[in-house]
């Protein structure tokens, strides 16, 4: 029997990116995503209904946070690997087919590099540095795989982490299997650089990064989060 890949979309007021993500998962994919799972985190624009239009599942579970939201989606996946993959984050080509060649390889887990859909010389810097192994550059928009008996075994995302609950994730597979970082890149969307500005969103996330390995509450690193994101609203 064939193996089959569910592919698990936290999102949230999406409705300018679904119905393209969705229609470039089909194109991209080789038959062998059995289902795309679209989990809403209370969207109160038309991402549920765009959603379901585009032929995926969606589950409305009453949380929110990426974490609780991704934690969901892989309850309700009927397949034996699962696909995390970010609302503004596109596979490459034939990405279920290298999913389960990995997989074949013998990786319990893995990810993509990650290139973003802007050239600028700092993103295509930052994109570049996904390819080294270390698990401190392991990002969620990177698009992670893994079986989900390792998934749960791992315990699923940590519900309690609003920030930097993709670096946990990854962590915790690493110490209970094999990891591969694959060659090809997702692209993810530069929109929040875009409106942000390069340097300072960097200086944001390096900030965040820093403050939860220092051993900062998630209360003071998402204050701080959001205190950067409210005050370069014009």
């Amino acid at each position: 029997m064939e193996e089959s890949i569910s592919i698990i979309i936290p999102a949230l007021n999406e409705e300018k990116r679904i119905p393209a993500l969705l229609s470039e998962i089909q194109g991209r994919q080789g038959g062998l995503a059995s289902e795309v799972i679209v989990v809403d985190g209370g969207s109160t624009d038309s991402t549920v209904e765009l959603a379901e239009k585009g032929g995926a599942k969606v589950l409305q579970p009453g949380v929110r946070g990426r974490a609780a939201q991704m934690n969901a989606g892989a309850k309700a996946a009927s397949s034996d690997i699962l696909f995390f993959l970010h609302a503004d984050t596109t596979p490459p080509f034939n990405f279920d087919s290298i999913i389960i060649h990995s997989k074949k390889r013998g990786a319990d887990a893995g990810c993509f590099r990650l290139k973003f859909d802007r050239d600028h010389p700092l993103l295509n810097f930052f994109g570049w540095c996904t390819r080294f192994r270390s698990t401190l550059i392991r990002f969620g928009d990177q698009g992670l795989f893994v079986k989900k008996q390792m998934f749960e075994k791992a315990g699923g995302f940590d519900e309690t982490l609003t920030l930097m609950e993709d670096q946990e994730m990854v962590r915790e597979l690493k110490k209970r299997g094999e990891f591969e970082l694959l060659e090809e890149n997702v692209t993810t969307s530069a929109r929040k650089y875009e409106k942000i500005g390069v340097l300072r969103l960097q200086a944001l996330f390096f900030s965040i990064w820093a403050g939860h390995y220092l051993g900062m509450s998630q209360e003071a690193l998402v204050h701080f989060y959001r205190s950067v994101l409210s005050g370069n609203k014009k």
